[in-house]
């Protein structure tokens, strides 16, 4: 957690970030300002960043991208950086490299986000990352990152035992079971387990609950929401199309998510254990993230 805060500046909480790690590759979701520091703070290595997903344009979403990727540039990045935001993002990344692009030695690959429900827009052997529209007045994505299922594992003594061959262990593997030229069976479930369950982390910024949401993110094993406003500022919520404690962990419950994590605190509350109190009345595995707090899934 490089960022917790909401809009306005406090003491011990900087603007919406967040570092992922999955398999290997590095993620950062949203890039408020400061975020570079938050990096160097907490050991994130910024050189080995895979993509950035930025979730929609205001400030304290963005202001901390212009310093970032000039300390790519100055530190001698080479290899390309992807950024997945809004298609208004574009005139924002023009004006950076229109000013501060010369001497990047790397190329900023941007893909403008389109999405009108949950789509794929990056997949990997391993892992996809979906895009899908939030409601927060202007346009706004979440994104969800999901590893894919995984080929099945044959145990070995089953190999020798059954007499398995090269192409009925491949067979195996993908799920399937085997069936001989003698009719013989040899049941998948028999032989062969999932070596993993995939793991899934969906991230949702600044959004009103809408009524899609908790399909589109059914049974996902950590849910990272917004939660700006304690429950007794609902009304504030609503006009500033952002969630309540009580929302996000509404939301959970129906999604049958693993675990709550809440963030992107108002300003005016500094104690954040009040959003976790609040969640926990209606979904007990709630937590209220703290920057520099790590979490694995």
């Amino acid at each position: 957690m490089l960022g917790t805060a909401s809009a306005m500046p406090v003491i011990g909480r900087n603007p919406s970030a967040q570092a992922l790690q999955v398999r290997g590759r590095l993620f950062l979701i949203d890039c408020g300002e400061g975020v570079q520091s938050q990096m160097v703070r907490f050991h994130v290595p910024m050189m080995k960043l895979d993509a950035i997903f930025i979730s929609h344009i205001h400030g304290d979403h963005v202001f901390g991208l212009f310093g970032l990727l000039s300390s790519l540039g100055m530190k001698g990045r080479q290899v390309p950086l992807h950024i997945y935001a809004p298609s208004n993002f574009g005139p924002i990344l023009k004006f950076f490299l229109s000013y501060y692009g010369d001497g990047l030695a790397f190329e900023i690959q941007f893909i403008p986000l389109k999405v009108k429900a949950p789509e794929v827009i990056l997949e990997t052997k391993s892992l996809e990352v979906l895009a899908f529209p939030l409601n927060h007045g202007i346009e706004t994505f979440g994104f969800l990152f999901r590893e894919k299922e995984p080929m099945m594992n044959v145990r070995k003594e089953a190999i020798p035992e059954y007499g398995l061959t090269l192409t009925e262990i491949g067979t195996l593997k993908r799920g399937e079971d085997v069936v001989r030229e003698d009719g013989t069976a040899i049941p998948n479930a028999l032989v062969a387990y999932k070596p993993f369950e995939p793991r899934s982390y969906a991230y949702c910024s600044d959004t009103a609950p809408f009524p899609q949401e908790a399909e589109w993110l059914r049974g996902t094993t950590v849910l990272y929401h917004e939660a700006t406003y304690l429950q007794e500022l609902a009304d504030q919520g609503a006009q500033r199309h952002h969630s309540t404690t009580v929302q996000a962990a509404t939301l959970a419950r129906d999604a049958g998510v693993g675990k709550l994590l809440v963030g992107h605190y108002s300003s005016r509350v500094r104690d954040a254990s009040l959003y976790e109190a609040q969640c926990r009345t209606v979904f007990p595995e709630s937590y209220a993230v703290s920057d520099g707090e790590v979490y694995e899934i």
